[in-house]
């Protein structure tokens, strides 16, 4: 049987509200309006009898030793929960920089349980795909099936596909890693904290373009303001794609430190990728659509 293989795209949260943190587990509760962008790693597997993983690419250094990476614990997840599991060697080719605020793990890992579920014929609402997907790590269950959707709690809760305008934007990764955990830190929530903030905006699907940016613009991403504190550099590339002719909304995504503007259109998109690739030479910048 031929390779199966897949893209793993980048995950932007358009928006990102904290609402403070639980009680029983301390972990940090988000909402979260999640969409995907063209850039992506790109993950293929090869049937056989074990599990094995090759990561090459431009950011392959960064994203750490291979035993250790989340294709390969979501696989085994999978594996303890289906019996008879078909197996096989995953290769992984790294185009997404790293500790970057956009899902590249958690989208490698999501990719990996859909080459696993494909090759087993099992759907991705499957119970076994769903539970490894939530044991491997809080974004991988909103990168299963990666299109437009609202995420809650912990990543745990997702919800449909929201089938959302493509909005034409521009992504830029400063080239410097922020793990999420000082960055949380940073936000100074302690266990049973809410906090304050406007409700997120309710989101409906379909919404055309200059109707979801009236939809989000009010909206925020709560976990910005401590990035700043951790990587100043984040508000230097903020800065960056707000000074670009069409730039009609600019937010960090995740924990940073990528940063994201949504353009009028495609070409202006494409004009202000090439003025800031050629002013930054040492940054990571791509044009897309996110959807």
């Amino acid at each position: 049987m031929p390779a199966l293989t897949t893209r793993a795209p980048a995950k932007i949260n358009l928006t990102l509200h904290v609402l403070g943190r639980r009680p029983e587990d301390g972990y940090h509760v988000l909402e979260s309006l999640v969409a995907f962008a063209g850039a992506a790693d790109l993950l293929s597997l090869a049937p056989g009898p074990e599990l094995g993983l090759a990561v090459s690419g431009p950011t392959a250094g960064p994203a750490g030793p291979d035993d250790d990476n989340l294709v390969l614990r979501a696989a085994r997840h999978l594996r303890d929960r289906v019996p008879a599991l078909r197996l096989g060697s995953f290769r992984l080719v790294k185009r997404l920089p790293v500790a970057a605020g956009i899902g590249g793990g958690s989208s490698d890992a999501a990719a990996g349980l859909r080459l696993l579920a494909q090759l087993n014929g099992l759907p991705l609402d499957h119970p076994g795909v769903v539970a490894a997907a939530r044991a491997t790590g809080a974004d991988v269950p909103v990168c299963l099936e990666p299109r437009a959707r609202m995420m809650w709690g912990a990543g745990e809760h997702v919800g449909p596909a929201l089938g959302l305008s493509p909005l034409p934007a521009v992504l830029i990764n400063p080239g410097v890693p922020v793990p999420t955990a000082p960055v949380f830190k940073a936000l100074g929530l302690k266990v049973g904290d809410d906090l304050a903030g406007a409700a997120h905006p309710e989101i409906a699907p379909d919404l055309a373009g200059p109707d979801l940016l009236a939809r989000i613009g009010p909206a925020r991403n709560d976990l910005e303001a401590p990035a700043l504190t951790v990587a100043p550099v984040i508000g230097v590339a903020l800065a960056a794609l707000r000074a670009q002719d069409g730039c009609r909304l600019a937010r960090m995504s995740g924990s940073g430190a990528t940063v994201f503007a949504v353009f009028a259109d495609r070409r202006t998109a494409m004009r202000a990728a090439r003025t800031l690739r050629a002013a930054n030479p040492g940054w990571w910048v791509s044009a897309s659509y996110l959807r």
